[in-house]
């Protein structure tokens, strides 16, 4: 059985609530990720995706300059622990209308997984 912790990015991307949209945009593009976790007092509070900025703020004719991440992100984040099966969290995903989950070990976040991560080649012997 594949789960959400073999799959997921470890590596988290953080910005503060204060965060404007902009800044938030450039380190997505200079670290190559689709979406990046808010924090507040090293608090992790919702998370931010290319889609929320696209359709909350350039679809909305909302100046990027002056929104900060808080306005945007989605909160409280959809989580899941890490040993879960991929197929939870794509039931999961699709349940909350979700590209994105929170994984989580013993309550806190440690990875992020995508709709892209489930699409990633895995072993068929896992399976």
């Amino acid at each position: 059985m594949v789960t959400v912790g073999q799959l997921m990015k470890k590596d988290l991307i953080t910005v503060d609530t204060g965060t404007s949209v902009v800044e938030t945009a450039k380190l997505m593009k200079a670290c190559d990720v689709e979406s990046v976790l808010v924090s507040n007092q090293s608090r992790i509070v919702g998370i931010v995706t290319e889609s929320d900025i696209v359709k909350k703020v350039i679809g909305s004719d909302r100046s990027p300059y002056f929104i900060s991440v808080e306005d945007i992100m989605s909160s409280p984040i959809v989580g899941i622990e890490e040993r879960r099966p991929l197929t939870e969290a794509a039931d999961l995903m699709d349940k909350h209308q979700s590209r994105h989950l929170g994984v989580t070990k013993g309550g806190t976040v440690v990875g992020v997984l995508s709709v892209r991560d489930l699409l990633r080649p895995v072993s068929l012997d896992e399976f």
